[in-house]
């Protein structure tokens, strides 16, 4: 599990572990089951204090995307695939509303957004 923390991002170091995982966990890039690594383990790699990555795991584990077994570790819980998929469809959501934002401020029309999104969905 590859994380990559920046210091100059005005989001929050434990809420960019967070993103980093569910997006990992979207992807399917951690499955169920999988372990993660320990609380110190990862603080320790990401030179960040214990206290921030405990926060990250304990937001995972509040919104059901992680399990912590006492004297074992955090792993991937099991995900309801509708709700899985329902919250895939909230992140494309959130990005898009980011991207109609930005086009307003921008004086970008509807169309020429459009015209944008068919071409990155077709090239990718």
């Amino acid at each position: 599990m590859r994380i990559i923390i920046s210091n100059s991002s005005s989001q929050p170091i434990y809420e960019q572990i967070v993103d980093q995982i569910k997006t990992l966990i979207l992807q399917n890039d951690l499955e169920e089951g999988d372990a993660l690594p320990s609380i110190r383990k990862l603080s320790r790699e990401l030179q960040i204090s214990v206290i921030t990555t405990k926060r990250a795991y304990e937001i995972l584990e509040r919104e059901g995307f992680i399990e912590t077994v006492r004297g074992k570790g955090s792993f991937v819980a099991p995900q309801n695939k509708e709700l899985l998929k329902e919250r895939k469809m909230k992140i494309i959501e959130d990005k898009l509303s980011e991207a109609v934002n930005e086009s307003k401020m921008l004086g970008i029309s509807l169309q020429e957004l459009i015209d944008m999104l068919t071409i990155l969905f077709e090239d990718i």
